[in-house]
């Protein structure tokens, strides 16, 4: 068997046909410059338009140093990395978006600050080109969840990011069904880094993110690395118990002392509106965690794989220790 590869960068893809000859281009052209031993793992996440089949081309252009794994079905954006992981066999793996927001010229940075002794660089975007809507809402979320999780991240939406051997082996050796990579990764690092990063505006299609989704991926975030949040609830519960003790006993002695009072009925309908309310809340917030429960008890595969392009060496790879998804080569 050749020599593993010394560099992996690990790309999920879905309908980003239009930016792909851009990423081929400035990808490889950046790999080369590095000069090292590199492979590049492209996992099409489900495409409903033609980045399948450009995918199936550029292995055809680079099968020495490509990889291609076609799910069969739309999975989500950290599945596809988690099944790049398991097919990447470099030293350093690199994380990369399809749509050149993050430019692929600065993963030789990410490579230099591995080789300093990093086990894991995260990045914060310089210039952050997006909507001021999503820059205050991906800071109000970065704050509370450091708050909440200890996982200091400047930057949790960037997910050009650099891991070691180790940390990616660690990961996939978890059976979660839903995680969030970057934080996953950071709980397993001994000497973890930053970098600034530039950011570029999205050269083509659009965004895959809508507000529900980041919604989710911060539930899912929040729910997977903590249960701060359950505690939280369960001492505001117990404050609103003894608040309501106390107010229950002004009401009786009132009455014993004023008599019997109508005007104050609405007062009493708020009060019991607003309770209700943060039952509810409490009742969604503990169905989030029950629901992730029942999401890995099932034990159903996390994704499924239609096929595998990947040259001779990496195809006579061993596999994952205890593999997660049902694929053919």
């Amino acid at each position: 068997m050749s020599v593993p590869p010394d560099v992996s960068v690990v790309i999920p893809v879905y309908n980003e046909e239009a930016g792909l000859p851009a990423l081929f281009e400035r990808l490889y052209a950046a790999l080369d410059q590095l000069g090292r031993r590199f492979e590049v793992v492209f996992v099409d996440d489900g495409s409903l338009d033609r980045s399948g089949a450009m995918l199936r081309e550029q292995y055809q252009r680079r099968p020495d140093c490509t990889q291609v794994v076609l799910f069969n079905g739309n999975f989500g954006q950290h599945l596809a990395i988690m099944a790049g992981f398991e097919h990447a066999r470099g030293r350093v793996i690199v994380t990369l978006d399809a749509d050149l927001q993050n430019p692929p010229e600065e993963i030789g940075r990410l490579v230099a600050e591995m080789d300093r002794g990093f086990d894991y660089v995260g990045t914060i975007r310089q210039m952050r080109q997006d909507t001021a809507f999503r820059r205050v809402a991906s800071r109000m979320m970065n704050g509370l969840r450091e708050r909440i999780t200890r996982i200091h991240m400047t930057d949790q939406g960037c997910m050009l990011r650099a891991y070691s051997r180790d940390i990616v082996d660690a990961i996939n050796a978890c059976r979660e069904v839903n995680t969030f990579i970057p934080a996953l990764a950071y709980t397993f690092a001994q000497r973890p880094t930053e970098i600034e990063v530039r950011h570029e505006e999205r050269a083509a299609g659009e965004s895959k993110y809508s507000l529900y989704k980041l919604i989710r991926l911060n539930f899912d975030l929040v729910t997977g690395f903590s249960i701060v949040p359950l505690q939280m609830f369960s001492l505001f519960g117990i404050g609103i118990s003894v608040l309501s003790v106390i107010f229950v006993i002004f009401l009786a002695i009132r009455r014993l002392i004023v008599g019997p009072e109508a005007e104050g009925l609405f007062t009493l309908f708020g009060i019991a509106f607003f309770l209700i309310g943060i039952a509810l809340f409490g009742i969604g917030l503990l169905g989030e965690y029950v629901g992730r429960i029942y999401q890995q008890v099932r034990q159903r595969p996390r994704y499924l794989v239609r096929a595998v392009l990947a040259p001779q060496d990496a195809a006579l790879a061993p596999e994952p220790e205890a593999p997660r998804a049902l694929h053919r080569r």
